[in-house]
């Protein structure tokens, strides 16, 4: 089973070499903070051509992703609607900025 840790290390990397026009929409610092088991802190730099993801807060980000381990697995095997997710307050955004909300749905989905 994946973790947070995987998606985020190995999974994002992935897809923003595969899709550069990604990194570039972001275009921001964003910080993961995944609770629970296997839970950690990540920062998600798409300012950055390459060498994106590192682990713990680094830079000052333009939003905060805080979700579950579990939820966040789910999000990305698409067996939970990160909308949903939202809705319910399994998935917060620290500030609640939509616009790149639905950019990071993108790369996430």
């Amino acid at each position: 089973m994946a973790s947070a840790q995987d998606i985020i290390e190995n999974d994002i990397p992935i897809v923003l070499k595969d899709k550069p026009e990604l990194a570039k929409d972001i275009s921001a610092v964003i910080h993961f903070n995944i609770t629970g088991d296997n839970g950690g802190t990540w920062t998600l730099d798409c300012t950055k051509t390459e060498g994106w993801v590192s682990k713990g807060a680094e830079g000052t980000p333009k939003m905060t992703v805080t979700v579950s381990n579990d939820d966040f697995v789910k999000i990305r095997a698409k067996q939970l609607n990160a909308q949903m997710a939202a809705m319910q307050g399994k998935l917060k955004f620290k500030p609640m900025d939509m616009a790149l909300a639905m950019k990071l749905a993108k790369l996430l989905g």
